[in-house]
């Protein structure tokens, strides 16, 4: 087989190119390659090979030897494993007649050579000056060699070719490697380095002449910040002594005047944004009003004397666009309501706060009470859990020595019974002082119980004493509005049991129930919760003038509280007509009930 591949004449061996190629048009049998003058073949790369399919070897003729492939049924030759950087091969079973020239001759087509070290024991190490060279060096393992025509056996031999660990090379590979670090590490520094901020500017050191020059780069408002961080930091050094006082008293001075100028540049921004704020509904505004402008137009085309005149592509196309332009108006008008909405939510809230501040003093004595009546509950709830748990470890420890008893008398007499061990007067004595402290732990944990018992029923008492107050207070001051001498009956009627002495503490409880389910029934609040939805019924329908229904303002509340129903609503503005009044509003199918607010006018005709 000659260089190309083809087997020379005479010459028995596999067949490399296929029979299917040889009936393809501008295929050259004698060369064994398709003439690359034939159209749309020549440019197109062979398939490459099956992977389990041979690698089919050649004769290599060179000027003084021959190199005969092995019999490609064999196995490949094996090899040990790379090292890093490889750039040696060695090569054994060279002919005993084989010179440096024969065999440079041979691997010269490999790549460049740098050095061949021959020995005489028939092999020798070639270092090329790649690493991708050596790879090809591989291919020639296995290959017999014969230098000339000559049959002697020195003059031949079977060369077999693997990697091979030079110092240089790894020398040369650790090198790579270490400049590779640097320049990857320079690239890490420079990346690091564009994307660190910037260094703040060194600050000058104290002295009386750049006291005065920061004094006076404080006075200035666009270098305000630079001089306030250098104040900053001479007083964080510690440079303020009695000699330099009054310089940094004047500096913090000079820093304070700005205040006045933040909070008027504060005030300035927040007018800005309520202007723009107006300008941004302004403008809703008036896209909802040419939105209604369309909404009519589109009306007035549906009706019947301008309906008939359009075809039935015009109507369909009119009817898409009026549904598009409503949905369109709608979200419009879903938008301003929500604006509406958080401004009416803003007042509330603004006119919550006031009311806060005013009834601060009363709250805080309710806290303080409530506060306290807890506290006790809690430190009581604490003792009864670390008792119970003292009790339980003693518990714990008692079955620990009787399964220990059982277990001792167990291996002492097997024929004693299991559940009757005997005791011995050692184990008697922890159990007797056991029991002792969980008997007097369990005394003190039914004191607690009870101690705990009687708090709660003094809050619960308390608690109830409290509501009745709240709705005395309230049945009081309506009949102060409906009539302004039952106030001295009523001081009167307050005062008479005291006169005639104190009642018993059934009769007393009876009184309070039947003077609080009077109270209720009469139109006063009868728990605080009443009282807090009280106080949000009045503020929101008092920023209401026109009255709003009973679902609008049972949707506002359930924001406050989910469980508050509109049953609930209803019952407590009907039981309180002095503040709230019912009209009807509308005519026809838009007739509405609304809820007004009316307190200040009860007030005022009083």
């Amino acid at each position: 087989m000659n260089n190309l591949g083809i087997i020379p004449v005479g010459l028995s061996g596999q067949q490399l190119i296929p029979d299917s190629l040889q009936c393809l048009q501008g295929f050259d049998p004698g060369l064994g390659l398709m003439n690359p003058m034939m159209v749309g073949v020549g440019l197109v790369p062979p398939p490459p090979p099956p992977p389990d399919m041979p690698v089919v070897k050649e004769i290599i003729h060179r000027q003084s030897c021959t190199l005969f492939p092995q019999n490609p049924n064999l196995p490949p030759p094996s090899t040990r494993e790379r090292p890093p950087g490889c750039k040696t091969v060695f090569v054994g079973g060279l002919p005993e007649n084989a010179t440096e020239e024969t065999v440079r001759e041979v691997f010269d087509p490999c790549g460049e050579i740098i050095a061949i070290r021959k020995s005489k024991k028939n092999f020798c190490h070639i270092r090329f000056s790649e690493e991708f060279m050596v790879d090809k060096t591989l291919y020639l393992s296995g290959y017999r060699m014969r230098i000339g025509s000559s049959t002697d056996k020195k003059d031949s031999g079977r060369i077999h070719v693997d990697f091979a660990q030079a110092r240089d090379d790894l020398y040369e590979w650790e090198c790579q490697q270490r400049l590779m670090a640097r320049e990857e590490r320079h690239r890490r520094k420079i990346h690091e380095d564009r994307l660190r901020p910037p260094s703040p500017p060194p600050i000058v050191h104290f002295s009386e002449h750049e006291a005065a020059t920061l004094a006076e780069r404080l006075k200035e408002d666009h270098k305000f910040s630079e001089a306030t961080a250098v104040l900053f930091t001479w007083i964080d050094r510690g440079e303020v002594n009695r000699r330099t006082a009054n310089h940094f008293y004047s500096m913090i001075q000079s820093a304070n005047s700005h205040v006045r100028r933040l909070m008027s540049e504060k005030a300035q921004h927040e007018e800005d944004m309520e202007h723009a704020k107006e300008i941004f509904k302004n403008a809703l505004l008036a896209i909802l009003y040419q939105f209604e402008q369309i909404k009519a137009v589109f009306n007035a085309a549906t009706r019947q004397k301008a309906w008939d005149h359009f075809s039935k592509a015009q109507r369909k196309n009119i009817d898409i666009w009026r549904k598009q332009c409503e949905e369109l108006r709608n979200a419009h008008s879903e938008e301003i309501m929500g604006i509406r909405r958080e401004e009416e939510m803003e007042m509330s809230e603004e006119d919550n706060e006031e009311e806060e501040e005013e009834d601060t003093p009363c709250k805080r004595l309710r806290t303080e009470d409530t506060g306290a009546c807890d506290q006790t509950h809690a430190s009581l709830k604490e003792e009864n859990d670390s008792l119970r748990w003292q009790l339980e470890a003693y518990r714990n420890e008692v079955e620990l020595l009787k399964r220990e008893q059982r277990g001792g008398g167990g291996a002492r007499g097997a024929g004693r019974h299991e559940e009757d061990p005997p005791v011995t007067p050692s184990c008697e004595v922890p159990i007797q002082i056991l029991q002792q402290n969980m008997h007097h732990l369990q005394q003190q944990l039914l004191s607690l119980q009870e101690q705990l018992r009687s708090k709660e029923a003094e809050l619960q008492e308390a608690r109830e004493e409290h509501r009745y107050l709240q709705g005395g207070v309230a049945h009081l001051r309506d009949q102060l509005l409906a009539n302004g001498d039952v106030v001295d009956r009523t001081n009167g009627d307050l005062h008479q049991p005291a006169m005639n002495g104190c009642a018993p503490s059934s009769v007393h409880c009876r009184e309070k129930r039947e003077r609080r389910s009077e109270v209720v029934m009469r139109g006063g609040v009868a728990s605080e919760k009443e009282a807090l939805l009280l106080g949000v019924m009045s503020t929101f329908l008092h920023v209401h003038p026109f009255g709003a229904n009973l679902e609008y303002l049972w949707s506002y509340i359930q924001r406050l509280d989910t469980k508050v129903s509109a049953v609930d609503l209803e019952r407590l503005m009907v039981r309180l007509p002095n503040m709230f009044r019912q009209e009807l509003s509308g005519v026809g199918a838009t007739l509405e009930k609304r809820w007004k607010f009316c307190g200040f006018d009860s007030l005022g005709s009083a």
